[in-house]
């Protein structure tokens, strides 16, 4: 049977049996395929989840509080990280593998019965405290198994199930969020349903498939569970006035109250885990290793710029591009693909040469260039021009994700393998949930008041929106019921009600007018005739109104046609009113309504970004209405997701920098397994001796 896990040559001293291979090929697929079971449940559930949030948000009345579902399960998951990789150093991998898989398909159970968005974002907490597992402990697994330039043969084994959830993750999200019920269940309820099932056989094939060689351990390791505690103290106020700071305020008493409390619980971090050593659940001597230190700021760089990447380019393919679930979902498939294609062939090149010092530089040149090409975008771009910096910002992660975690495991003692890698994965985590929460919050901060800067500064697209808006065809459409309600109703009702005041108010000042002058035109002839003695004085008065009587309703209609041509407007009755079906009127007073608009917003513009901060929180509306309607809120958003990704662009480009200072040691030739297993040698049981046992057999032998 040939081995994957490569012996090195034996000191004099030691045994020839210190450097025969521990797992055999066979023994390491079988544990692979148990990781990819767990692997395909979490990559799946992002990707379902991602594509649909945009439906759940609209149905629970919540989009703009997305940030709290995502935030959520990042904030638990992330915590939990580095707990489980520490617990697995001292308990062994499968067993918290397990328990992440029940964990995470208990939460996913609960949150198929959410009823808000704050509720869904409590059981996503469940999902994370799960999730944290799946995304550490197979990390740490493969680096136990698998010399660092050996890892890469390997990496098409897990591509190819991230492949295939990446591929029918959208569909699933889409036909799931697109299906009003499915088996009497609301049909995106299924996006977390679904879950169970896959866990279950997921499960079924860790407990089959997973069987690592134990490490026989006589010495109580110290769970650091203040440490655990103090993370959550930091962590959570810091990433909750991110969310919330900008409806608290950023200097309010509540904002002041979650910095001082993130500091306090961050310096008590320090201090605990100072003071608990090498059993801290992220041992502060890591940080000692340049490249452990370097490969950790580069990971909280790029997990930022990753995770706002991921969260918001879905919204813009539903919101602006008008795709539905299903389609905004295949349409990341060249991010997949640049992604896949760049951490293959870097896995590739690292395989064979054992040099990655490059691909930090490369990946995080190739993200930034995408970010670049997302500054661009216009509500008229294309979408292959998205697809385009997809792919590029793809392909830069690609070459990022698997080095900056060897990089991290390659600079610690094969007995720490589980605290880097965690490590690792936490702060790149940290990366990501800060990015979900700021770049979220700008984008959902910023939006009302580019909605209102829209309708305030782009005179074209105000009027053609208000020329819709006020053309009754269009306004009484089906498609069109909803974002009139949301949006243009509450703007041309007082519009209209007011422009017929105002030619009310123009009418009765004519007519009033007209009937003077009649009365005297008619009084001055009357009169005159009286003096001629044509007629007798006596009878001049009832003489005037019977003439003025005769003469006011064709002055009247006569003066009536006259305002209705002066005001472009139509005669109805006693009175004149547009006639907002006449494209000739209606183009008249939109081009009257536009001027004084743009000046009210000018002058009352924070008032209307509160007035328009409704239509964040459940975008349907936009569904099959009329592109000039949605015009005006496409432009405000678009507007926004650039703010947003030059941000992104930002910090990226300061991990370029950073990378270019990147230093990186040789790679080991050795699995962390069999480094570990070649210097202590087995027991009799066949595990892993440790030092302490060592020691122990020494004495024995001394005596």
């Amino acid at each position: 049977m040939s081995t994957t896990t490569a012996p090195v040559s034996a000191p004099a001293s030691e045994s020839p049996q210190a450097s025969k291979p521990i797992m055999t090929h066979r023994q390491i697929l079988l544990v692979i395929y148990g990781l990819m079971a767990g692997m395909f449940l979490s990559s799946l559930d992002q990707t379902v989840v991602g594509t649909a949030i945009r439906t759940i948000g609209d149905d629970l009345h919540g989009l703009d509080q997305q940030a709290w579902v995502t935030t959520a399960y990042l904030i638990v998951s992330t915590i939990s990280v580095p707990i489980y990789g520490k617990l697995s150093d001292i308990f062994g991998r499968r067993p918290l593998f397990i328990f992440g898989i029940v964990v995470f398909l208990a939460g996913s159970l609960l949150a198929t019965f959410s009823t808000s968005m704050f509720m869904l974002a409590g059981f996503r907490a469940v999902q994370g405290l799960g999730a944290g597992a799946l995304m550490s402990i197979p990390l740490a697994i493969m680096a136990d198994i698998l010399a660092p330039r050996e890892r890469a043969k390997y990496q098409g084994y897990f591509f190819a199930v991230f492949g295939i959830s990446s591929v029918i993750g959208p569909l699933i999200g889409g036909l799931f969020a697109g299906a009003p019920e499915i088996l009497f269940i609301s049909g995106w309820r299924w996006v977390f349903l679904i879950n169970v099932p896959i866990g279950i056989g997921a499960l079924i094939m860790v407990i089959s498939f997973l069987h690592l060689p134990k490490f026989h351990r006589t010495v109580k390791q110290r769970i650091d569970w203040w440490g655990a505690t103090s993370v959550i103290v930091a962590l959570v106020p810091l990433l909750l006035i991110a969310e919330q700071g900008r409806t608290w305020g950023w200097a309010s008493p509540a904002a002041f109250a979650c910095y001082i409390i993130g500091a306090v619980g961050l310096v008590a971090f320090i201090l605990i885990e100072r003071a608990m050593g090498t059993d801290a659940i992220i041992p502060l001597r890591l940080f000692r290793s340049r490249v452990f230190s370097m490969s950790t700021v580069l990971g909280v760089l790029v997990g930022f710029g990753m995770f706002g990447a991921m969260l918001t380019l879905p919204l813009y393919l539903q919101i602006v591009t008008g795709l539905n679930p299903t389609e905004s979902g295949f349409a990341l498939i060249p991010m997949i693909v640049g992604l896949m294609l760049s951490s293959i062939g870097s896995g590739q090149i690292l395989s064979k040469t054992g040099h990655y010092r490059i691909f930090p530089v490369t990946g995080t040149l190739t993200m930034a260039i995408g970010y670049l090409v997302l500054t661009f975008l216009t509500v008229d771009k294309p979408l292959w021009f998205l697809m385009i910096a997809m792919f590029l910002i793809g392909l830069g992660l690609g070459q990022l994700m698997q080095t900056l975690t060897i990089a991290s495991q390659n600079s610690v003692e094969a007995h720490q393998m589980g605290v880097a890698t965690s490590a690792s994965t936490f702060f790149r985590q940290i990366g990501g949930t800060l990015g979900v929460a700021v770049l979220l919050s700008v984008l959902f901060s910023a939006l009302p008041g580019n909605i209102t800067g829209t309708l305030q500064n782009d005179k074209g697209t105000l009027t053609s929106a208000l020329s819709a808006a006020l053309d009754p065809k269009v306004a009484g459409a089906a498609e069109n019921k909803a974002i009139m309600k949301q949006l243009w109703t509450p703007i041309v009702t007082p519009l209209e009600s007011g422009i017929q005041k105002k030619l009310d108010g123009g009418v009765a000042q004519a007519l009033a007018g007209v009937d003077k002058a009649v009365t005297d035109k008619v009084t001055a002839a009357v009169n005159a005739q009286v003096a001629s003695g044509a007629i007798p004085a006596a009878a001049a008065p009832g003489i005037i109104a019977a003439q003025v009587a005769a003469a006011k309703p064709g002055a009247e209609q006569a003066a009536l046609a006259a305002v209705a041509d002066k005001t472009h407007t139509t005669v109805t009755g006693s009175t004149v009113s547009v006639d907002w079906s006449n494209a000739e009127q209606r183009s008249y007073w939109v081009g009257q309504l536009v001027p004084s608009i743009q000046k009210t917003l000018a002058d009352a513009k924070g008032s209307a970004s509160k007035a328009s901060n409704g239509t964040t929180s459940d975008t349907s509306f936009l569904n099959g209405a009329d592109k000039r309607l949605a015009k005006p809120f496409l432009v405000g958003f678009n507007t926004s997701v650039v703010l947003v990704y030059w941000i992104g662009l930002g910090v990226i480009l300061l991990a370029f920098i950073v990378s270019l200072f990147f230093k990186v040691p040789p790679l080991r030739k050795t699995s962390a397994l069999q480094e570990q297993a070649d210097k202590a040698g087995l027991t009799e049981t066949g595990s892993i001796r440790t030092a302490f046992q060592e020691a122990e057999v020494a004495l024995s032998e001394a005596e």
